[in-house]
């Protein structure tokens, strides 16, 4: 019983976070943001525990079904923009990420929470180890995604001059230019060291290091797709617009990975 609703306070903290960005974007009054992290902070607290206690209901690492998965995911978003935050100090951006973690967490609550034995082919010490990567990296990519609509919608307000008053209050262009390179930089190592590590748990459970899945394949596109803005960014000198619709469409890649395969392409990854 304590498994299935251990998500409703973590929602209830995200939402109240969510309230305090929103009201601070409309206000302007920084007060609000405080509560708002802190709101945030105690949700993410909460949120580790709450993963912790299905491991030891479950006694293997929950992110083995879509619940579990999407779980997981909102854990490293919300842990990534901790990070941001504290490194950047941009805090108006809560504005954006609050709300689509809600409704990740949201939609997370929709799906059976109910514990199911684990499937022969996960009883692996490798599925904490690539899952853990993969959805790291999933999470830096979704930021840098969210940053990038943000950094587009700015530019076309600025050169409409429309809405003065509020993208006056988000980071500068440059500054959300670099993040993007920051969420590029942090991510590919994570989507890389995923791939790895998936092929060497492809090599045990299956005999083989690659096998042409729906879900190996997408990961490598995904992983051309971000290859290639990096290669572009260090030897072209990409910057600004180019790079956020690249980011865009590389986390189509990877939403067609994480999402489109275990629902719609099958194959070996489908039982995610």
């Amino acid at each position: 019983m304590i498994v299935q609703f251990a998500l409703y306070p973590v929602l209830l903290l995200y939402l109240a976070s969510t309230f305090c960005y929103l009201a601070t974007l409309a206000s302007g009054r920084k007060s609000l943001e405080k509560w708002g992290y802190y709101a945030l902070l105690a949700g993410f607290g909460l949120h580790v525990l709450a993963i912790a206690v299905r491991y030891g209901a479950e006694g293997y690492t929950p992110i083995t079904s879509i619940h579990e998965s999407l779980s997981f995911f909102a854990l490293c978003i919300a842990g990534f923009f901790i990070f941001l935050r504290r490194a950047y100090r941009i805090e108006i951006l809560g504005s954006i990420f609050l709300p689509v973690l809600s409704i990740i967490v949201i939609v997370t609550l929709s799906f059976p929470t109910q514990i199911r034995p684990l499937s022969p082919m996960l009883r692996s010490y490798w599925l904490p180890i690539h899952t853990s990567f993969a959805f790291l990296g999933n999470a830096i990519f979704f930021a840098g995604f969210l940053v990038s609509i943000v950094y587009l919608l700015i530019e076309r307000g600025i050169k409409r001059k429309k809405m003065r008053e509020i993208s006056g209050r988000f980071p500068s262009l440059e500054t959300l230019d670099r993040i993007n390179y920051k969420c590029m930089s942090y991510g590919f190592p994570f989507l890389t060291l995923g791939i790895i590590t998936g092929s060497l748990w492809a090599e045990l459970a299956w005999g083989s290091y690659w096998n042409w899945d729906p879900k190996e394949t997408w990961s490598l596109i995904t992983w051309i797709v971000y290859a290639v803005l990096i290669h572009n960014r260090l030897a072209i000198g990409w910057r600004g617009r180019r790079t956020a619709y690249m980011m865009i469409a590389g986390f189509v890649s990877v939403l067609i990975t994480f999402i489109g395969v275990s629902f719609f392409l099958g194959g070996l990854h489908s039982y995610i």
